[in-house]
Parts: structure tokens; C-alpha cells; sequence
């Protein structure tokens, strides 16, 4: 059997993506096609090799014979489907939500550490978004410096959960989990005790690479020097399922 061809008890469907008729996995999502197959689709939370949350809503699609959108990233493939990932309408559905996002919290990008290195910033530029139309939130959270070599600024955070599925699910840590509701909701460490003082915690820093924003960083830098490296992760991933 061919290096790349799936199991035998895997089928091969066909479906068609913005007019590109492809084929796929029947066990692949829509977003993993469209990653492979480089066709851009907007995500925060999503990420390979972590499992699936479907929280930021950004991937969201069109697939024709649904009278509502899907999420690219929890949505898998079928035969003769059809998909469009851009169109005017989604256009304003993620324009939306990227402007909600800045609205939540503070993100002040010329301050920022990651400024030039941050996912929101890009989806951002990428949506169209330069200035946000509904009233900012103004809320004041909390920063975290007790760990020697980190900082969470949840100011910058997105909720996307990303931080809490790579403790888990790679590092195998348990680090981090959500505290609260709605708008009140907070990635935390160790029930709510500061990172510093965490006796779970292995300090290392896969929760601060696979940060999209600022909100997760290393001591020391200023602003615009936080580069992360995510490609460890499909890697690790791959590795800890093989087991």
C-alpha cells in the first residue's frame, strides 16, 4: 500500500471547495481539507494537533442544503459536498466577530509584546477590520508575574482554549482549566492560584507558544520580540497518540 494512502477502512470521498472539486478523508473536517489543500480559512482555536472546541467561530462555512452556517472545524467531509468558505455574507460574520473580540478586552497592539506576531492582529488586517464599531467593554483584568519565566495578560486573552488543551492533552500537565462565565471567564492555574505558585505547572511553555495573542508570553520581552514556534506540535501530537 502507497506511503500516503489512507486505511483500508478509511473511505476516500470527493466534494467540491469554492468551486475546487477535491478529495478527502471521510474522517478529515472541512478545515483540515482546506488547510491541505491551501485555501484559507479563518480560525483562533483551532489548531493541529490539539483536539476540537469549536469556541472561536471563526471557520464557520456555507455548505449547500443547510439553512445555517457550520463550523469548518467540527464538521467532517461527505460525499458530494459542496462548501464555500468566502462569500459576503461570511465576510460580515467574521468581520463581526473579530471586532467583538477587540471589544471584549483591551488589546492595545502598540503595547503589545506580540504586536506583529499575533493572530488576531492578522485576522484583523485580513477581515477588513480598522476600527471596531460597538462600545469596548473597558473592563480591567488582571496580569500574572509570579512565574519566573512567564506572564498571562488576560487582558489579551481570547478564550480559545488553546493553552488548556496542550496542558492536557500533550504535556499532560493539567495546568490550566476556564474559571467562570460569559464575559467573567478566565483561563487559570491550579483553581484560581497565581502561575507562579503552581505545583502542576512543568514550566514548559507549550501553553505560551500555542498562544494565538499576547495574553501568554516570556518574561523579559518587549514590545513586538514574542515570536512563537507552533510546529512542535502535530509532531508532539502524532508521537503521544502512538503510544
Amino acid at each position: 500500500m502507497p506511503i500516503n494512502a489512507p486505511p483500508p477502512s478509511v473511505r476516500v470521498v470527493t466534494l467540491r471547495i469554492d468551486g475546487l472539486d477535491l478529495s478527502a478523508r471521510e474522517d478529515e473536517t472541512i478545515i483540515e481539507v482546506c488547510r491541505e489543500n491551501k485555501i484559507p480559512i479563518p480560525s483562533l482555536c483551532w489548531m493541529d494537533g490539539l483536539s476540537v472546541v469549536g469556541a472561536c467561530r471563526l471557520c464557520m462555512v456555507e455548505v449547500t442544503g443547510q439553512n445555517r452556517l457550520l463550523a469548518a472545524c467540527a464538521t467532517r467531509v461527505a460525499e458530494g459536498m459542496e462548501v464555500t468558505t468566502d462569500s459576503e455574507k461570511l465576510r460580515r460574520y467574521r468581520r463581526t466577530l473579530v471586532e467583538l473580540l477587540f471589544a471584549e478586552r483591551n488589546h492595545v497592539c502598540s503595547v503589545c509584546v506580540s504586536n506583529g506576531h499575533c493572530e488576531l492582529q492578522w485576522l484583523a488586517e485580513a477581515c477588513g477590520v480598522d476600527h471596531v464599531r460597538m462600545p469596548y467593554r473597558n473592563a480591567g483584568y488582571g496580569v500574572d508575574s509570579s512565574h519566573e519565566m512567564f506572564r498571562v495578560d488576560h487582558n489579551r486573552c481570547v478564550l480559545c482554549t488553546r493553552c488548556v488543551r496542550v496542558c492536557d492533552e500533550i504535556e499532560g500537565a493539567h495546568t490550566w482549566d476556564l474559571m467562570g462565565r460569559g464575559s467573567d471567564c478566565q483561563v487559570i492555574t491550579d483553581l484560581a492560584r497565581p502561575w507562579g505558585e503552581s505545583d502542576t505547572c512543568t514550566s514548559c511553555g507549550k501553553c505560551v507558544q500555542v498562544c494565538p495573542t499576547g495574553a501568554l508570553v516570556k518574561q523579559g520581552t518587549s514590545v513586538g520580540e514574542m515570536v512563537k514556534d507552533q510546529h512542535f506540535l502535530p509532531i508532539l501530537a502524532r508521537r503521544r497518540s502512538a503510544r
